[in-house]
């Protein structure tokens, strides 16, 4: 079975997969995009599983930020390669939240019930994430024992703020109930 996201989406980069089957990419065209085999309609495999499969299943998600100029279809200039899905609420926006790496927002990309919720890592330091994963270390302690990591990398690390010698990172994102939780 081959499954390709319906035009104006292309080009899916990394994945992950949900409890529910749901597969979750980021695609080159600016989109965030869901896959549910279970919405698919017609033949799937044999001699009468021609052309493009299931684009039923396909849901796209403009990843925030403006798109490059002079392109009107929907999307964004958002760069992202890897996702990642908390399956089991390590963060605290739920189980089953799809997370993207956000390159062009400096941040992680987090949908929850169909909005983006932007994770940003602030100025002056950036952010271009290459991968994330969630721990929980003690769940008894609420958000103080949950956590996203995700590594800060780039080919050209000297190219951001800090300039040459700066390195690569590793950075812990936790997510308070309240600004002023303690």
């Amino acid at each position: 079975e081959v499954f390709e996201p319906p035009f104006p989406g292309y080009s899916p980069r990394g994945m992950d997969i949900d409890r529910k089957g749901v597969v979750w990419a980021p695609l080159a065209s600016g989109h965030f995009a869901s896959f549910d085999r279970r919405k698919c309609k017609g033949p799937l495999n044999g001699p009468n599983a021609t052309g493009k499969h299931c684009p039923e299943g396909w849901t796209l998600y403009s990843f925030p930020g403006p798109q490059l100029k002079g392109v009107t279809e929907s999307g964004s200039a958002e760069a992202s390669y890897y996702s990642w899905v908390d399956q089991h609420n390590s963060f605290g926006l739920g189980s089953d939240t799809p997370i993207a790496t956000g390159n062009a927002n400096d941040a992680l990309l987090a949908l929850k019930d169909g909005k983006f919720v932007i994770l940003r890592v602030p100025y002056p330091m950036g952010f271009y994430a290459k991968g994330l994963d969630g721990r929980i270390d003690d769940p008894s302690i609420g958000w103080k024992g949950r956590a996203l990591w995700s590594t800060y990398a780039t080919r050209a690390p000297f190219h951001v703020e800090g300039g040459k010698g700066t390195q690569s990172k590793v950075l812990k994102f936790q997510l308070r109930p309240d600004p002023l939780a303690n």
